[in-house]
């Protein structure tokens, strides 16, 4: 009987050590299930712990807690791997990313529940210490299971048994079939190491192409003014989704009633981002660039370099620059790289109503406050304006009320009692984002439409591009990195020369994305007027 206990005890062992390292991401949350696939860290472990019960003799408990220690990091860093990607849509960059984490986490403690903020943050701690202390007695159940001849011949084989599926499988694609071998954790320690060593040693840097000259005349859009608008999380699975298409459509419908009523036209694309869930600032810089910037060490060594973008383009045409950024809530001296006449922050823009949200701002607030700042125009010169909204960020809810009396937004009421409690009523409902989503998008909508009727007689070319997808708790598994564009204008040539160029008429955008999203460049300024540049350089 005590020779099946400790064998049972023994497989046990061994079990808690493989799951340990094999679970996945229960989308779209932060929890995890349990997987029958086998851990190739797991074998090794075994081989090396029989290897050095035979050849020095058993470890010590300082030796054993000091492998729990690096076991819990293992388990730490297939949580991060599998649940970042699951709900964020791509692979974490630490050397970059990390400094933005405290960020991310205030935003998401202002619109979550107490409860939940304190039951990550307990988590976060006590996880951590109940797995070393199961962990630490799982190794010395193996340790000590290494001492018996037999055991040590059976561990030896069945870790013999993994590594060679595991290598077999690298040759034959039919061996999963046999033997699932789950994906190594340690590789993503390596790949985040070799990372840290490219941008350290500065040969990032010396990897990007050289800056070369954006110009145009800018004759199809003389006299008017131009917004570039980036629509945070707007994304194609808007309008590839069935649920999403029928939620959003009574919305869409009088968006594209506004533009008609108000004399303009729209047609539309869908290009590839350089960025899915996050980071905008990373879809903005390929826009504006030419550049094709899909992380932020490509991002900051561009920034490096005095290089020409849409916003020079347009300045040395006569145009007043501006910057609207109501996520900007510190200093930016990135933002000398654009070279923006004025750059409107939070503190410039003053918002004074009731808070939605991280940024407390609201994007038809924004719109006008632009107004209000800018006066219309400053001697007749014409504007170029950019302006990243901010209401349609994830987790989406509160999502603020459209208010169509334009002047009472300005005010520190500017809803009424009962709109505002059930705006706030509404909290985010983090294991189906979907509803909270189109409601945000509702809204933008409702804003654009309101904006365009709010100047129905004024000339301007409004271009309103999708920064990238929102996170995969929303857009699913494997979804594309697709967004839509489209330009509103009463500008006829503008829009000729945009079909040309694959658009199509009227807001639903192409099924399939015409470009990548730094590529569009060109093809804006095409349609802008007569292009002076050499842009391939930058593709």
């Amino acid at each position: 009987r005590a020779v099946v206990v400790r064998w049972t005890v023994l497989a046990a062992a061994l079990a808690l050590l493989n799951l340990s390292l094999t679970f996945v991401n229960v989308w779209p949350t932060l929890f995890v299930r349990l997987t029958g696939a086998v851990s190739i860290e797991t074998a090794l472990l075994v081989l090396v712990m029989v290897l050095i019960r035979v050849w020095i003799g058993p470890p010590s408990r300082t030796a054993l807690r000091t492998l729990g220690v690096l076991w819990v990091f293992l388990v730490v860093g297939r949580y991060a791997d599998v649940t970042t990607r699951s709900l964020y849509g791509r692979d974490i960059n630490l050397y970059w990313d990390v400094r933005y984490m405290p960020d991310v986490s205030s935003m998401l403690a202002v619109v979550a529940e107490p409860w939940m903020v304190a039951a990550v943050v307990a988590g976060a701690l006590l996880l951590p210490l109940v797995a070393y202390v199961l962990i630490r007695w799982a190794l010395g159940c193996v340790s000590d299971a290494t001492h018996d001849r037999w055991a040590r011949r059976a561990l030896t084989a069945m870790a013999a048994a993994v590594l060679a599926c595991g290598i077999a499988q690298r040759v034959d694609a039919r061996i999963p079939e046999v033997l699932e071998i789950a994906a190594p954790v340690t590789p993503v320690f390596m790949n985040q190491a070799r990372r840290f060593v490219y941008e350290l040693s500065g040969a990032g840097v010396r990897a990007l192409p050289p800056a070369t000259p954006i110009t145009s005349d800018l004759a199809r859009v003389r006299g008017a003014d131009v917004f570039l608008i980036f629509i945070e999380s707007y994304g194609q699975v808007s309008w590839d989704r069935p649920a999403f298409v029928t939620a959003l459509a009574s919305s869409r419908a009088r968006l594209e009633a506004a533009i008609r009523d108000t004399g303009r036209e729209v047609v539309s694309a869908s290009v590839e981002s350089s960025t899915f869930g996050g980071e905008s600032w990373l879809a903005h810089i390929s826009l504006l660039t030419g550049a094709d910037v899909r992380d932020q060490d490509t991002n900051v060594r561009l920034m490096a370099q005095p290089r020409d973008t849409m916003v020079t383009a347009f300045a040395r045409q006569g145009y007043r620059t501006v910057a609207v950024m109501p996520g900007l809530q510190r200093e930016w001296p990135e933002g000398r790289f654009y070279r923006f006449d004025q750059v409107y922050g939070a503190h410039e823009l003053d918002y004074r109503g009731p808070p939605f949200g991280w940024w407390d701002i609201t994007d038809q607030y924004v719109f006008a406050r632009l107004d209000a700042l800018l006066g219309g125009r400053r001697s007749g010169q014409p504007l170029f304006v950019f302006f990243p909204t901010i209401s349609t960020h994830t987790p989406f809810t509160p999502t603020p009320p459209y208010q169509p009396d334009w002047k009472r937004i300005l005010t520190a009421t500017p809803y009424d009692a009962d709109t505002l409690d059930r705006a706030w009523s509404q909290p985010p409902d983090w294991l189906n984002l979907g509803p909270g989503y189109t409601q945000a998008l509702d809204y933008i909508h409702a804003t654009l439409a309101g904006y365009l009727r709010l100047h129905a007689r004024r000339d301007f070319v409004m271009i309103l591009v999708g920064d990238h997808q929102p996170p995969a708790a929303v857009s699913g598994e494997h979804a594309s990195w697709d967004v839509p564009v489209h330009v509103i204008t009463s500008r006829r040539e503008l829009l000729d020369r945009l079909l040309q160029k694959g658009f199509r008429k009227g807001l639903a955008p192409t099924t399939q994305p015409l470009m990548k999203i730094n590529a569009m460049l060109p093809v804006l300024l095409d349609g802008f007027g007569e292009v002076s540049s050499n842009l391939a350089a930058h593709r």
